[in-house]
């Protein structure tokens, strides 16, 4: 396949690569646009998790460009997404340990769309390590795996601040087996 001529009919100058660095930026490209939709659908009553929210989004498309581009996060971007991590797990307790159904109204839908192009994201980083084409840096996965994180704790806490209930979730696949007696 290749690339038109006309800048028109181009979306993205890589889009025909068959790298996984290709499907990287595109993952990423997804994330900040999923978080742009949890911000638009965050209530005014909520204004802690939009500014957040506002700060993450320009970090997903400075993740993005940071593997083919110039490495442009931080270790001061990682400790503050590590910091909010621990003010809403400070808020969740004891509710962050338990697996649950990813049900809500919006935002949380958004959150948790946000939270599984997060993991596609590092799935993406492993497979451009895998094939040698380029070194991930370190930071980017850490990120990666934290925002992951993040985004499932917020998800609790917007469910947690409007009164509805979580549904746990229990594996039949790697839970303790059922017994003949059960």
């Amino acid at each position: 396949m290749k690339l038109s001529k006309n800048w028109d009919e181009v979306c993205y100058p890589f889009i025909h690569q068959t790298s996984y660095l290709c499907d990287f930026e595109v993952t990423t490209d997804e994330l900040c646009a999923l978080i742009g939709s949890a911000i638009a659908a965050m209530p005014d009553d909520m204004q802690d998790m939009r500014q957040d929210l506002e700060t993450l989004q320009p970090l997903a498309f400075h993740i993005n460009g940071s593997i083919r581009g110039r490495l442009a996060v931080t270790e001061d971007d990682q400790q503050w997404l590590l910091g909010r991590l621990q003010h809403y797990r400070t808020e969740v307790g004891e509710r962050e340990h338990i697996f649950v159904l990813p049900r809500g109204t919006a935002p949380v839908p958004q959150l948790h769309q946000a939270r599984s192009a997060a993991k596609k994201a590092i799935r993406c980083m492993v497979r451009v390590e895998e094939e040698g084409q380029k070194t991930v840096p370190d930071i980017l996965p850490r990120m990666c795996n934290t925002l992951c994180n993040l985004f499932f704790l917020m998800t609790l806490v917007v469910n947690q601040r409007r009164g509805v209930e979580a549904v746990p979730f229990t594996s039949k696949s790697y839970g303790k087996p059922a017994s003949s007696a059960d």
